[in-house]
């Protein structure tokens, strides 16, 4: 008999007793994705880079110098460094604890809070030591600090026992994690040996005055299996092995770095190094406290604002007229760039810290960058000439692009004035511009009315798509739906792609938040990825994120995401009064203009997901789309069986 019926309390109550409390490091272990992001191979990378980074917070504090970093052969992964070691004496807000087992056993437990211990670091919340734990099927931690050597081993965030002295270390400091990651959290996947030394390397180059020595157990075949990195040059030295033997426009990069202490009064510094080539599509590499920052941020943007205010004010000094014209996309479009900042209290989005949005890091980086850029462009005129002559051509094929782009909007806004078809948005430009891909009229309509209609476009699809993969090229060439969105986007698909057609800056997959709206999101992005990769390796794919809820208490309202958001906002309530009343959204259909456009449309408000693929494991993601969306049912259900453990439950 259930527990509800044997309690007395009816089916379905929600009272007191509903509310569950998550004590020490079971909401981590509950809910991994709120704090690595989920629990595929990413995720399981990203708990090496939570220890490493304790690791690098010591050596840039001035600490360490030496870090080791080696995958044993049963998957468990080894860090050490000769830093102060963690504290192991008696924490006086925890008796019977030692800083030790607080650190690893507490959320929101460390050293990194008051700015005393580390002046920069990338470890803000205390959290990273911890989750590892959790999400561990053992860790073992080993420090060398006071002459003494301690020990003390845990099993998913739980202590198997008190901190144990097991030796003398005259001579040694430091620490020492072992961890093995859990398979009931990430099952089958395991640790790359290539990701893993890529992960390393890039930490050498971000902090000169660190060696880190790699060391592999499971050989791959390609990755070595021993070495050692140290780059005295840091970034200058990470963009030459990078480029290569590329053709530049400069002989060597503008680089450098700035202590914003010296120039700004505040502690930290950034270091850069960029140049530009023909030969390849320009890149921007970003990092803050020697954490990467894939999605950029105001590190980024304060780099780039420096770059190109520099590059137009060198352009009026020599009396070129175009070099008015160029804009950041002309900068970053063979520009090839590395940007790492230290700052005091940074502040991300979200735990696995992607973007940078400290406001005072956009400041100090282009203030500190624009100077040194001014004085590189003066001093080696040469260079700078080429560099200019290169993006003052680029600005020019944008500009006879974006010409081209507009005629060719009206011819295609014509063919497609059918019912419930394209309806465009009033920018010529691309620059701006939004194209939501929805299911049916219904949606269609709500969204016409919430959109921006300057710069948002709606295509309403009938349907699910045509699965693309292994399909005929000729049954893909002919389907309604296909031909209809590729007119859409001005591109071409397939051999004639050409990404320089794109009509829209930013291309938005919207459906509902169901299992058909699902699979709809996955046949456009097997589309997508089989017909139109290059699109989305330039970052044009996105995801939009409707709510499931929207709770309503008097004048308050607020929409959440999932069941586990709802109950949240239920349990503590939303500050208003009365009865609250929870409104659940079977499609975008359902939902007025006003909420489709303050949670799904309005760039303010929204949340989009970016469609991205690591081009190191561009092989594995093909694979995946291969056995999940092929014409091979038994590979479906064997990747099925490999994960159906790990769904914990069902919304249909």
């Amino acid at each position: 008999m259930p527990d509800d019926l044997l309690s007395g309390a009816e089916p379905g109550t929600y009272d007191a007793s509903s509310i569950e409390v998550l004590e020490g490091l079971e909401p981590v272990r509950k809910r991994p994705g709120m704090y690595i992001g989920g629990t595929d191979e990413r995720a399981l990378h990203h708990l090496v880079a939570e220890v490493l980074d304790n690791s690098m917070d010591e050596a840039v504090a001035g600490h360490a110098n030496r870090i080791e970093v080696e995958l044993q052969a049963d998957g468990s992964v080894m860090i050490r460094d000769n830093g102060r070691g963690m504290p192991f004496d008696p924490h006086p807000k925890f008796p019977g604890k030692s800083a030790l087992e607080v650190i690893l056993c507490t959320l929101h437990a460390g050293g990194k809070f008051s700015g005393k211990s580390y002046e920069t670091s990338g470890g803000l919340h205390g959290v990273g030591a911890s989750v590892v734990n959790a999400l561990s099927d053992s860790m073992v931690v080993q420090v060398a600090r006071d002459r003494k050597l301690v020990e003390q081993r845990f099993a998913r965030g739980v202590p198997l026992g008190p901190v144990e002295e097991i030796g003398a270390a005259p001579n040694r400091r430091g620490t020492t994690t072992t961890f093995h990651p859990d398979a009931e959290i990430f099952g089958h996947h395991q640790f790359k040996p290539a990701r893993l030394l890529a992960m390393v390397r890039s930490k050498a180059y971000l902090f000169s005055g660190v060696e880190i020595r790699w060391k592999s157990e499971i050989d791959d075949g390609e990755t070595p299996t021993e070495a050692v990195f140290h780059f005295p040059g840091g970034l200058a030295d990470y963009l030459g092995e990078t480029l290569g033997n590329s053709t530049t426009y400069s002989e060597k990069p503008f680089a450098g770095n700035v202590s914003f202490k010296e120039k700004f009064g505040e502690p930290g510094k950034v270091e850069w190094a960029i140049n530009w080539t023909p030969s390849r599509d320009g890149f921007i590499q970003s990092y803050c406290n020697t954490v990467p920052t894939p999605e950029g941020g105001t590190h980024e943007a304060g780099f780039w604002a420096a770059i190109l205010k520099g590059i137009r004010a060198y352009g009026e000094l020599v009396g070129s007229k175009k070099a008015s014209q160029i804009t950041r996309e002309d900068l970053t479009s063979g520009g090839c760039a590395l940007v790492s900042c230290f700052i005091r209290e940074p502040a991300f989005v979200g735990q696995t810290k992607d973007r940078l949005s400290s406001e005072s890091a956009q400041k100090m980086t282009e203030g500190a960058v624009r100077d040194h850029f001014d004085n590189w462009l003066a001093g080696d005129t040469k260079s700078a000439n080429a560099i200019l002559d290169f993006l003052v051509l680029r600005a020019e094929e944008r500009l006879r692009r974006r010409q081209e782009k507009e005629t060719a909007r009206k011819s295609a806004t014509k063919k497609l004035r059918l019912p419930g078809k394209l309806v465009d948005c009033s920018n010529s430009a691309r620059e701006g511009t939004e194209l939501f891909i929805v299911e049916g009229d219904s949606a269609g309509g709500s969204g016409k009315a919430a959109r921006n209609r300057k710069t948002q476009a709606m295509l309403p699809l009938r349907g699910k798509i045509l699965n693309v993969l292994g399909a005929a090229s000729s049954k893909i060439s002919t389907n309604a739906e296909i031909k209809d969105l590729t007119d859409a986007l001005g591109t071409g698909m397939g051999t004639r792609f050409n990404l320089d057609d794109l009509r829209y800056e930013k291309v938005i997959i919207m459906t509902d938040a169901d299992v058909d709206g699902a699979h709809i999101a996955s046949l456009l992005m097997t589309f997508f990825f089989t017909q139109m990769r290059p699109l989305i390796d330039a970052g044009h794919l996105f995801l939009a994120c409707p709510p499931l809820y929207r709770l309503t208490q008097g004048a308050k309202r607020v929409y959440c995401a999932s069941e586990a958001e709802r109950d949240a906002w239920l349990a503590k309530g939303l500050g208003g009064k009365g009865k609250i009343d929870t409104s659940r959204f079977k499609g975008l259909g359902e939902m007025d203009a006003k909420d489709l456009k303050e949670t799904t449309m309005d760039p303010a408000t929204r949340r989009l997901i970016k469609v991205s693929l690591v081009d190191d494991f561009a092989g594995e993601t093909a694979d995946l789309v291969e056995r999940l969306m092929g014409k091979k049912p038994e590979l479906r259900f064997q990747y099925i069986q490999e994960n159906a453990r790990f769904v914990e439950e069902l919304d249909l």
